[in-house]
């Protein structure tokens, strides 16, 4: 964890935190721990460290938060939590649809596709 308990007690008070890269770098602990002490004064974040366990990006409305963590933090008012959209841009969105179009048309014609990802070996 990049942000842990050191890193928010060696922060600003009042420090404003946002993490929209990866919700493993970020120890929620931690971040909950500077949020009820001011240490961090606000929190914006669009990933979460235990998002693979309780299916983060999927929708949940309407159902009881199960996680007590990200409960927590959806009732603090100085908490974002939004979906992860980092890469819903014009821009992202051409390139991604262009990358895609080259490679179909690269294997198709029998050529090498610089993209192409190999299965790997199943471990013994």
């Amino acid at each position: 964890h990049l942000i842990n308990q050191d890193t928010v007690a060696a922060m600003k008070p009042g420090a404003t935190l946002i993490n929209t890269s990866r919700g493993a770098l970020v120890k929620t602990e931690a971040v909950i721990d500077g949020l009820k002490t001011g240490q961090i004064g606000a929190l914006g974040i669009d990933v979460y460290e235990n998002e693979a366990e309780i299916g983060f990006f999927e929708d949940h409305s309407g159902q009881v938060v199960l996680d007590d963590q990200l409960g927590l933090l959806r009732s603090y008012p100085n908490v974002v939590i939004t979906a992860h959209q980092a890469f819903f841009t014009q821009t992202a969105i051409k390139t991604i649809a262009e990358t895609t179009l080259h490679n179909i048309a690269t294997t198709m014609a029998g050529a090498t596709c610089k993209n192409k990802v190999e299965p790997q070996p199943s471990p013994s």
